[in-house]
């Protein structure tokens, strides 16, 4: 490596020597010494300096009067470095960065102290030289030195040509798309000096001190089948005063009420986005609470390889890299309990947007590399937030591999939910099937943003060794109107968020005619949409709700949206929920529609429960949070979001200890999550009389027998008529049914646990109708029978 360049402030202290050029031969070459380094240097007496001059041509020796430099005091030794790997590296007892540009004509590293990034000043800055610190499309630079209380970020200039797909502009400071830790405002929420909401971002320089104790940790590689994942948002999950968290709202919060999750069942959870964005990016006044819009659910990446750091309690402490162990914290501790972590990743846009948006770190690197754009310059809007990502570009395809292996690799997470993943399947601007599979492909006449059929960025995570056995889950669709599910490019190792599951379970619950078929194939994994196709029923994500719609809650009391809250007078949302009000609208209702309401979060649940395929409980779900009936919820840093742990202690939390029974009743029952589809030598399906299902489009009933190796034979029913009825159960001599959940009974009588005092009682009162094989049933209302030896025999 050959000394190149250093620039300093004149205030630094020395440690190296004085170097700021090399020799070539008879050639002296300057590296452009920043003019920053000189700002307030002092100048010397006696700084003049005799010195001779001879021209090439034998001209006579002169003297000549030249003033001195002053002495420049330098902070950092620079050498050429390494083009590999991308990112700020420890290396050789110094740091190595590099950067893929492929049209920029420039590049600086700009290395910066606390006190100027909040002046948004550069501290150091140093130039590339395209010559020898330039390997292809690589800048690349090698520094030893002090990086105490420094940060780092990039400049880059080159053409500003928009309508060419050139953002270039050398005053802006980019931070690095590798970056491990990004420093920004120190507390989430708060406001900079006249309203500014974009911070100047900077990224953290890695240290030899950035260690973290895992205590052996180890992946815990649970069969995917035997999953209940629970979606969480981390700074919801604690920030009400309720949790009485000593974090509220940050990575260390969500560990001092992980017990909760395990009481629960839940052995994976999904965080939904906690790679580095900006909350105040959609900052505004909201006249309807009177308080400020916030980026509270995260879609809005700036950076992938950095956690967010305002969900740390650290905040930017360290540099950043207090996030990056409080993370790490989290992960480690939830694999003691015994609970996987899935990350929500969102590499279908960035916070960047449109051509009005912030020039933050892709744009100003690369815009045409990262983005998909058209011919002139215009950004595709897949996303439905301003820009899509160029994912099957080869460099960003790249980029998003190497992402998720560090997550996996360094941060030990367990898998992946892709949000509107359709976009990765997308061919690239400028898409081209020689450079990518090496040969033309017949009839390939594709656009930009067409849909591949072998996508490359899925096949390269689909075949990743280092990836391989981490959880996949692709939110099969997105905004341009591509919908995936089912036939989502699999490899055999891809599951997918089924939405056409919670389409038809809330049409059948809520008791539509003609879904009665549709819910059986629900119930068994979805065969359907994934058996052709070679998949299994855990490749199947079941879910009634999440985070976007209704929570389960406000799905069985509200008709329609209630998004006034948003400012968007009700214009934003989904207009279509499949939900009932079970009579009357909103929460101030009738005692017989509570009580109704009540037996259908039950039935949502069980059937959550029994169908075959991985189940997923949003938070707050358990106890039965309500948004008011508001679908869209991105905007409300507020009690609109916030789990309440004070109304999950209230009398309404039976419907917790409903949940918790049933969730570990599933983890009991070896036949609720097959590794393949149920047959008829298992599962029979059954009417109003036993053998005889009815698929017409007007029956509301359905009933099956599964054969469980722990649990002997399981009867499930679901009644979705308004009209109570009195079923006939499979006869089988020497045995009887005995009833185990009920959702038509109130609380505890809803799940006749072990450890219920009078559950004894509880099947005695019904031992006339069992006795001859009947079980009544009420409207709208689902059970679960138990087949065991009949001891009056």
């Amino acid at each position: 490596m050959g000394l190149l360049h250093c620039s300093s402030l004149s205030n630094c202290t020395p440690k190296f020597p004085p170097t700021n050029s090399f020799h070539f031969g008879k050639s002296k070459i300057n590296f452009g010494v920043s003019q920053k380094s000189f700002e307030n240097s002092v100048r010397k007496p006696n700084s003049l300096l005799i010195v001779n001059d001879a021209t090439d041509r034998g001209d006579a020796e002169t003297s000549v009067v030249v003033e001195k430099p002053p002495p420049k005091l330098r902070r950092f030794e620079v050498f050429s470095g390494h083009p590999m790997p991308f990112g700020a590296t420890l290396r050789d007892g110094g740091v190595n960065f590099a950067i893929s540009s492929s049209n920029a004509t420039s590049a600086t590293l700009c290395l910066i102290n606390l006190s100027d990034l909040s002046e948004k000043r550069v501290t150091e800055q140093i130039s590339l030289n395209p010559l020898t610190n330039k390997t292809g499309d690589v800048w690349h630079v090698f520094l030893t030195g002090d990086f105490e209380n420094m940060v780092y970020g990039y400049k880059f200039d080159g053409e500003f040509s928009p309508e060419e797909g050139h953002y270039f502009n050398s005053s802006k400071i980019l931070i690095d798309p590798y970056a491990k830790s990004i420093v920004s405002r120190g507390e989430y929420g708060t406001i900079g000096p006249e309203e500014d909401c974009w911070p100047q971002l900077a990224c953290s320089v890695p240290s030899d001190n950035d260690e973290f104790d895992w205590e052996g940790d180890l992946p815990l590689n649970f069969p995917q089948r035997d999953l209940i994942i629970y979606e969480m948002h981390v700074r919801g999950y604690t920030r009400h005063e309720s949790s009485k968290a000593k974090c509220p709202g940050t990575y260390l919060g969500v560990v001092e009420k992980l017990d909760h999750l395990k009481k629960l069942g839940v052995n994976c959870i999904e965080l939904m986005p906690c790679h580095e964005f900006n909350e105040l990016e959609y900052y505004s006044y909201n006249s309807i609470l009177g308080n400020y819009k916030m980026n509270f659910w995260g879609y809005s990446t700036v950076n992938f390889f950095s956690p967010m750091a305002r969900y740390s309690s650290a905040g930017i402490g360290n540099y950043g890299l207090g996030a990056v162990n409080e993370f790490k914290h989290l992960v480690r501790e939830a694999h003691k309990r015994g609970i996987e972590v899935i990350m929500d990743v969102v590499f279908n846009h960035t916070a960047e947007g449109n051509e009005n948006g912030p020039v933050i770190s892709f744009r100003g690197v690369d815009n045409s590399v990262f983005y998909m754009l058209a011919p002139k310059g215009e950004f595709y809007n897949y996303s439905g937030c301003g820009n899509t990502f160029n994912c099957n570009h080869p460099i960003v395809r790249q980029f998003i591999l190497e992402c998720l292996r560090y997550w996996v690799t360094e941060m030990h997470v367990d898998g992946f939910r892709f949000d509107l993943a359709s976009i990765l399947t997308r061919s690239s601007s400028l898409w081209d099937a020689v450079n990518v599979y090496g040969n033309a492909v017949e009839g390939d006449i594709l656009t930009t943003g067409a849909p591949l059929i072998r996508p490359p960025l899925i096949d390269m995570i689909s075949n990743d060794p280092i990836l391989y056995g981490v959880k996949l889950i692709a939110e099969a669709w997105d905004c341009g109107g591509l919908y995936q599910v089912g036939m989502f490019p699999h490899w055999g190792v891809w599951s997918e968020w089924n939405g056409k599951y919670r389409d038809i379970v809330r049409q059948f619950i809520k008791g539509t005619d003609g879904f009665s078929g549709a819910f059986a194939e629900c119930l068994c994994g979805s065969p359907n949409l994934y058996q052709e196709g070679g998949r299994k029923p855990w490749n199947s994500i079941n879910f009634v709700c999440a985070h976007d719609g209704f929570t389960l809650a406000d799905l069985v009391t509200y008709n329609t949206k209630h998004n006034l809250a948003n400012g968007e007078e009700n214009r934003d949302g989904e207009n279509h929920n499949n939900s009932w009000n079970c009579g009357q609208e909103g929460e101030f209702v009738s005692t017989s529609v509570k009580k109704l309401r009540r037996r259908q979060m039950r039935n949502f649940f069980l059937c959550l429960m029994v169908s075959q395929g991985v189940p997923m409980i949003y938070m707050g779900d358990e106890y039965g949070h309500t948004k008011g009936g508001n679908n869209n919820t991105y905007c409300h840093d507020n009690f609109i979001n916030y789990f309440r742990w004070d109304k999950m202690q209230e009398s309404s939390s039976d419907f917790f200890r409903f949940c918790c029974h049933m969730a570990n009743f599933r983890h009991e029952c070896e036949s609720l999550g097959l590794n393949d589809f149920p047959t008829a030598e298992r599962l029979q399906w059954h009417g109003h009389t036993p053998g005889l299902p009815d698929w017409s489009e007007k029956n509301r009933f359905v009933a099956f027998t599964l054969i469980d190796s722990s649990k002997g034979e399981l009867y499930v029913a679901f009644n979705a008529s308004h009209v109570p009825v009195i079923i006939s159960l499979p006869e089988h001599p020497g045995y009887k049914w005995e009833p185990l959940v009920d959702t038509g009974k109130p609380a505890p009588f809803d799940f006749l646990s072990d450890d219920l005092p009078e559950k004894d009682l509880a099947i005695r009162q019904y031992a006339h109708f069992l006795d001859s094989n009947l079980y009544p049933m009420l409207s709208y209302s689902s059970i679960i029978l138990l087949l065991s030896p009949d001891s009056n025999l």
